[in-house]
């Protein structure tokens, strides 16, 4: 999902359900699953300090070797009584305990200030806390560092992998807070409201990034480090609408995809090429209906993809027209800033089996005319999980995205008008990780469409309630080169081991391997004028996430 096409590179961050909860008891480990290094939940850590440092380092210790939090018996259920189904997975080891769905709180599964965090813990007896409690509002988050060893070496070389964009180096990748609210969506009587205010801070940004939003940290200055605020929303859920009604409105994660941008939402450290160079986020206004336990419909108009509302109707100067030379891609004296920031319409289906064991996600994300733009990608695809048994399941997912209408790279009337101005990419309004043109077959056209097609696969084997290991594969089909700037087929597979110290510390060791069918595709970065010059890389990488 990241617009870093000129180097060839870019939940739901910690949503609802995907961390263990502290008013509601700990999700267990599925039936079956062997525990036996895992130190049983008590029902209460041992008296914490007074002092607030003092009480977030306690409990962090508290929790090492466990596998959930403290279990409150007085706490209401988790999730709506039978028939509303169960929890598939279980956190740790998973990054969820329900199949993922984008664009909103978990419906049916999720209390209000049900996050475990350490520093909810450290501040309980303030005023602060207690106020915050009081009103059901958590501030939480984490830092996570992570770095690789690659066979690549330029900076920005290992792109398009991410999020280890730059080879052998250490970094710190994404520090992250949410305040937030969420809806009780389990109770079934009164309307329930939420929000979520989110910052990030790291390399990661750059994964992030919306255009017209503090973007010139990315597209104007190529900084290494960068700060975003990819969820900004506020939420409306109502329960007598269906088995569940629930309005999203604001700057939220795009709906798709197995993978997310927030660390902690991920099988593994680095990302699919699938998940990579898709679209991110949206704004605008979406619903998700629990039309029944198994069958949920989701609706929503945006603005484009990562895309600012602010793009809309805005124009720029035609530097080559002003110049006194003819431009047959925009042949007017100004342009749009961004074509793709116009109403998008998204429409979701997710199916479920009684069991939870089997998950299907239909998705077509932020569609319009699909006219060349920052990130306008029409994305249709779909995801699908299957469980097993209690210790192995796969998640599946493809997709078909395109723009249409790009401007042809390997047309010298194009390369005269993108170098001059006349395009709203060129390198006088976004220096730095602009979108790519296309490498059209014809070399005559000004224009032609550029499709992707891609399939990704992860499957993953948990043998106890603190470790996961996922296989991931896949193939990536970029046709005319827009995406990642090389028109190629790539194949990549990685394998990785999730071990968690406890709810709040994860360790992502792994390692993966590429390859590029057509062309060199790695060790290369446009911005710097290096041209790829390796077909395969390999890179070992991993990272630790500590949680507050």
């Amino acid at each position: 999902m990241l617009a870093m096409f000129g180097v060839g590179t870019l939940c739901i961050g910690a949503a609802p359900g995907a961390r263990a909860q502290t008013t509601t008891p700990a999700t267990p480990a599925p039936a079956g699953m062997p525990v036996a290094a895992v130190t049983p939940v008590t029902a209460r850590p041992p008296k914490l300090s007074e002092s607030i440092i003092a009480r977030f380092f306690e409990y962090q210790a508290w929790e090492l070797g466990k596998s959930g939090p403290p279990d409150d018996p007085n706490a209401p259920p988790p999730r709506r009584a039978a028939p509303w189904g169960v929890s598939p997975v279980s956190t740790p080891p998973m990054p969820f305990t329900e199949w993922p769905y984008g664009g909103a709180t978990d419906i049916g599964t999720n209390r209000a200030a049900s996050v475990d965090s350490p520093f909810m813990v450290a501040i309980a007896d303030t005023w602060l806390g207690k106020a915050m409690s009081e009103s059901h509002i958590q501030a939480y988050g984490w830092v996570d560092v992570g770095g690789n060893i690659s066979s690549s070496s330029v900076r920005g070389g290992n792109s398009p992998g991410a999020y280890d964009y730059d080879p052998n180096r250490i970094q710190m990748d994404q520090a992250v807070i949410y305040v937030e609210r969420t809806p009780d969506t389990v109770q079934t009587d009164h309307v329930d409201w939420g929000f979520r205010l989110s910052a990030i801070y790291g390399t990661d940004y750059r994964y992030t990034t919306s255009y017209g939003l503090a973007s010139y940290q990315l597209l104007k200055d190529n900084r290494a480090y960068g700060y975003d605020f990819p969820m900004l929303y506020g939420e409306v859920y109502i329960p007598k609408v269906a088995d569940g009604l629930l309005i999203r409105f604001g700057r939220y994660i795009a709906l798709p995809d197995i993978e997310a941008q927030l660390a902690p939402n991920n099988y593994m450290y680095s990302h699919s090429l699938t998940y990579t160079l898709d679209n991110y986020t949206n704004t605008g206004v979406q619903a998700t209906l629990a039309a029944s336990k198994n069958i949920f419909l989701q609706f929503g108009v945006s603005v484009g993809s990562d895309t600012a509302l602010g793009n809309t109707g805005a124009r720029l100067s035609n530097l080559y027209v002003l110049a006194g030379n003819p431009d047959p891609l925009y042949p007017g004296k100004t342009f749009q800033k961004d074509p793709g920031a116009k109403a998008s319409y998204t429409a979701c289906a997710r199916l479920q089996s009684n069991s939870a064991r089997d998950n299907i996600y239909f998705c077509a994300d932020a569609i319009n005319h699909g006219e060349y733009g920052y990130n306008n990608l029409q994305w249709l695809g779909v995801t699908y999980y299957h469980k097993f048994n209690d210790h192995w399941h796969i998640a599946f997912e493809a997709y078909h995205m395109q723009e249409n209408g790009v401007p042809n790279a390997v047309n010298p009337t194009v390369q005269a008008i993108i170098a001059g101005g006349g395009e709203p990419f060129s390198p006088q309004y976004v220096p730095y990780n602009a979108p790519n043109a296309a490498q059209c077959r014809n070399p005559n056209v000004l224009t032609c469409n550029a499709p992707e097609q891609s399939a990704v696969f992860y499957l993953n084997y948990s043998p106890d309630a603190m470790n996961n290991f996922s296989l991931r594969g896949e193939v990536y089909d970029d046709i005319v080169g827009q995406r990642t700037g090389v028109a190629t087929t790539y194949y990549e597979t990685a394998v990785g081991w999730q071990h968690w110290l406890s709810p709040q510390i994860e360790l992502r060791p792994e390692v993966a391997w590429y390859h590029s069918a057509d062309a060199p595709a790695f060790n290369g970065n446009s911005d710097l004028g290096i041209a790829p010059d390796r077909k395969t890389q390999v890179v070992a990488s991993g990272d630790i996430i500590v949680h507050f």
